[in-house]
């Protein structure tokens, strides 16, 4: 089986007409009158939020075959960037912060990477975990970085520009807005990688790297610059977490949160990036059901993980692909 059929990236027709109608779904989201609205609002900013997450995880994980247990420590040192960025008094600018705050965590990504790129297999997965857990320990254990406690962030981003301020952040609707316009954002640069001469090599290391190294592709580059690509965009969905929440704690950078992002990858399908967003929606929707069904929630929670993995092993995107009659064959 090629790895483009395995992994489903190029997208059919009828998952494509699906993830449209999602599309004007979310947009079409804060006109529907309900009670709750504001929760709700608030609950699918998270999902729009953990999804980026996802994607940036997914890059390594489904593109380039590197599976890791640290992601979600550039996913909170952008939310702490924000935090020790915002001033007590007054709120800081979005235009320059939320660059610098994702520069910040890739920058973290491409110091780490330059170590664990060098590894394979299970010595990378382990590695990965091991520099994560030294950087929610290095927060964690030390008190002027927050501490065990965390940091609050006073105020969300400005987002005014040159005196223009019709872009309210502290507004839930306009954050919202805000938000899904950063998810297709970020999806539409994937795809464009993905596609791209630099994705070609990427999924080729993925399915044989010493393949590529034979053909003159130098893999340790290519590997270092998807890893701190990946770090930039979970410090985006980082900082836009911190700037919701108004708050942030170690256990963003802990291996749980690792975790939940490549449940979110492999529930939706790797390799795509759509599958991950699908994964980060069910996930969270999910969950919480599970949560409002049950005290045992996480038992349920992972009999569903491994029903999902056991029969949809190209990920939900792949059971929706064989429902519609499309599936390629073998």
């Amino acid at each position: 089986m090629s790895a483009p059929k395995a992994q489903l990236e190029i997208l059919p027709t009828s998952i494509q007409a699906m993830l449209a109608v999602a599309a004007l779904a979310l947009l079409a989201f804060p006109f529907v009158p309900m009670e709750g609205r504001d929760y709700y609002l608030q609950l699918l900013s998270q999902m729009m939020i953990l999804a980026i997450f996802a994607m940036s995880l997914d890059l390594l994980q489904g593109v380039t075959g590197l599976v890791s247990l640290g992601h979600a420590a550039y996913f909170g040192l952008a939310g702490y960037a924000l935090a020790f960025l915002t001033p007590a008094d007054t709120p800081i600018s979005l235009w320059w912060s939320l660059p610098l705050a994702a520069l910040g965590a890739g920058l973290a990504a491409l110091v780490i990477g330059f170590f664990v790129v060098r590894t394979h297999g299970i010595y990378f997965i382990m590695v990965t975990m091991a520099f994560a857990q030294m950087v929610f320990y290095l927060f964690f254990d030390n008190r002027g970085l927050g501490g065990s406690d965390g940091l609050y962030v006073n105020f969300r981003p400005d987002a005014s520009l040159f005196g223009w301020s019709g872009i309210d952040l502290d507004n839930k609707t306009t954050f919202y807005y805000f938000t899904l316009a950063v998810l297709l954002l970020v999806y539409a640069f994937l795809r464009r990688v993905l596609f791209s001469p630099f994705g070609r090599v990427l999924a080729g290391i993925r399915v044989n790297e010493h393949r590529m190294r034979a053909v003159g592709y130098g893999s340790f580059g290519y590997k270092l610059a998807a890893f701190t690509l990946a770090g930039m965009l979970a410090g985006v969905a980082g900082y836009l977490w911190a700037a919701q929440t108004g708050y942030v704690n170690p256990e963003l950078m802990g291996f749980h949160m690792s975790a939940h992002a490549i449940m979110m990858v492999i529930l939706g399908g790797m390799g795509n990036f759509a599958g991950a967003i699908v994964g980060a929606f069910a996930f969270e929707y999910v969950m919480h059901f599970f949560k409002d069904l049950s005290k045992h929630w996480q038992l349920l929670m992972g009999s569903f993980i491994v029903l999902v993995v056991v029969f949809a092993p190209r990920g939900l995107l792949g059971l929706i692909n064989q429902w519609f009659h499309k599936k390629e064959p073998s």
